[in-house]
């Protein structure tokens, strides 16, 4: 297994991008029809195995609080002793491969040392985001009760509570901090700093995501001690961290991002990755150690590129940076060339989820990308559009639901399962497909275009609007800063588009002001997909790895139309507008 990961290592480090993807292609089709061996440990085999041994003295990790200034950096010689002194402290607890860890932590070097204690060890790894609630968190002990919990000081109480009220009892509870009846993180420097990888199977699991999606309870999904650690080679080669490389991602360790690209990611190509810690985003202040640190990959979610675009970064030195990346939600073009204006860098889309690793993206090989786009198939991923059918799309442009194909190899960093989830399983698994609850399209040059989640779909009068176009063109008004778009419900049309707008910084709400973006988006988007309402906001309800909640603004106004309520101060028509009644109706 370690030659796969050297092919990565050597793969990406080459300056031909042409050659890169020719390479590319042939280790994934050999990938993807390999038999993976009975056993595998990443920690033991790739990690201690091949960058400790090769690579010890370098950095795994660099930490800093953004906010205190405060810094750290472990070799990957001292990130493993710190891993396995965890390690060991859980097995002196009794704690058996099979067994699971809640870790709520935040962006904190324990939680790397932690994650890599759980691979180590063949324990099955639980993240869990720190804004979690009472409930939230009742819900998921009742669901899948801890054997460990791993937690910052802060979230103890909560964390008790629960327990207490599921009758839950861990082995062991270990807090970043000192709290009664837990057992300081601090006391794990007195084990051992080595350990002995545990015998997993190829197959076993070793991941559990509750997913924060848009809809529904959150599913558990399940990983394996492959589909990530193997599978993320698709992201590291989509991504092209090179083994020199300082690469950081903007996320949370409660999601299955952060296992993606501030773990995996780098640590399969021995570069270095990065921590930077926070409890409220400052853009200056993260710039300013993106550059001082000289990070030269950058992964971040649209939320945050879109406070980044609105700063003055003149005074800051970006020539470290080779490469920006997006992740979390398809960016709109207007932030990408802003981006590339502060940074000389375009921003490269990816597109994935909590079941995958980076399915589709703009790869390095790609060339000049396009705007908008997310890219191209990952060569580990048998990716297509179906229809409502179930038919393949055949033709350019045509929308359909992305699917992955299953029946002439299945990708290794595709989950194994909904864990205790059988109907879900059936609804997602159809026909030697996995459809994955997105829409996009295709163009007649073979680049994906996003539409939009299944169930975020519009549908007005016969036809289909996809909101994250709508919400492109709005990106392009010079007083925007964000946009959101739902449909509504309509008597005469089932829905009408609606945007929900964040004004910049200095913008005031009016009637002008409306008519301005109403005029905007007719010169840009088809007549069926102008939006026929402009509601001015000052936030929009988001999951915790920002992604807007479109379902949470669908509801908002059935429940405003069923109780009669007055229409928002700040909510303009498009019909109120005559001299808008001889441009498109």
């Amino acid at each position: 297994m370690q030659n796969l990961y050297r092919e990565v290592m050597d793969l990406n480090m080459m300056e031909d991008n042409e050659e890169k993807g020719v390479v590319a292609k042939a280790f994934f089709d050999k990938l993807n029809h390999m038999e993976m061996p009975e056993y595998f440990n990443w920690a033991g085999e790739i990690f201690d195995g091949l960058h400790v041994k090769e690579r010890g003295d370098k950095d795994a990790l660099i930490w800093v609080d953004i906010h205190t200034k405060e810094s750290r950096s472990f070799t990957y010689k001292e990130f493993a002793a710190n891993g396995n002194r965890c390690l060991n402290k859980l097995r002196q607890a009794g704690v058996d491969k099979g067994d699971n860890l809640y870790m709520m932590v935040p962006i904190v070097p324990e939680t790397w040392f932690s994650s890599y204690a759980c691979i180590k060890g063949g324990i099955v790894n639980v993240p869990t985001a720190t804004t979690m609630t009472l409930r939230e968190m009742e819900f998921r002990f009742q669901t899948y009760a801890p054997d460990v919990v791993i937690a910052a000081e802060t979230f103890t109480d909560l964390i008790d509570e629960a327990l207490q009220l599921t009758k839950s009892t861990p082995k062991v509870k270990i807090v970043l901090g000192s709290k009664a009846g837990w057992v300081s993180y601090s006391d794990l420097e007195k084990e051992s700093p080595e350990a002995e990888p545990a015998q997993t199977k190829s197959d076993d699991l070793l991941f559990c995501f509750f997913t924060s999606g848009t809809t529904g309870l959150p599913k558990r999904v399940g990983h394996t001690a492959t589909s990530y650690p193997v599978g993320h080679l698709s992201t590291a080669v989509m991504a092209g961290i090179r083994t020199d490389d300082i690469h950081h991602n903007l996320s949370a360790p409660g999601w299955a991002k952060w296992a993606w690209s501030s773990f995996f990611a780098p640590l399969n190509v021995g570069a270095t990755g990065t921590g930077f810690n926070f409890t409220a985003l400052d853009g200056m202040a993260y710039m300013e150690c993106l550059t001082n640190y000289k990070v030269s990959v950058f992964c971040a979610p649209p939320t945050a590129w879109r406070v980044f675009i609105n700063l003055d970064t003149s005074g800051l030195d970006f020539s470290n940076l080779r490469q920006s990346i997006g992740a979390g939600e398809p960016l709109n073009p207007e932030i990408i060339t802003q981006w590339e204006r502060l940074t000389g860098t375009y921003i490269r889309d990816f597109y994935g989820q909590t079941e995958s690793t980076a399915m589709i993206g703009n790869a390095p090989w790609m060339g000049k990308m396009r705007k908008g786009s997310f890219g191209a198939p990952s060569f580990m991923y048998d990716v297509t559009l179906v229809d409502d059918d179930g038919k393949e799309v055949t033709e350019p442009d045509e929308p359909g639901y992305i699917v992955v194909r299953l029946d002439r190899w299945r990708a290794i960093g595709l989950f194994t399962e909904y864990i205790g989830n059988p109907e879900k399983m059936a609804g997602v698994f159809i026909d030697n497909y996995y459809y994955t609850g997105d829409r996009g399209s295709i163009d007649k040059d073979g680049y994906w275009w996003f539409v939009g989640r299944s169930d975020d779909v519009i549908k007005s009068s016969d036809y289909r609007v996809g909101p994250f176009e709508v919400e492109s063109a709005l990106m392009e008004h010079a007083a925007v800063a964000e946009a959101a778009v739902v449909g509504v419900p309509d008597e005469k049309r089932h829905q009408l588009v609606k945007a929900f707008v964040i004004l910049k910084q200095g913008e005031e709400p009016s009637r002008e002001l409306a008519l301005d973006m109403f005029k905007h988006t007719i010169d840009i988007l088809a007549k069926f997909k102008i939006p026929r309402i402009i509601e001015f906001v000052t936030e929009v309800p988001k999951t915790l790895s920002g992604k807007i909640r479109r379902v949470e603004l669908r509801e908002r106004e059935i429940e405003r139309q069923d109780a009669r309520s007055e229409a928002p101060a700040m909510e303009f028509y498009y019909w109120d507008y005559p001299e808008l009644s001889s441009k498109k109706n």
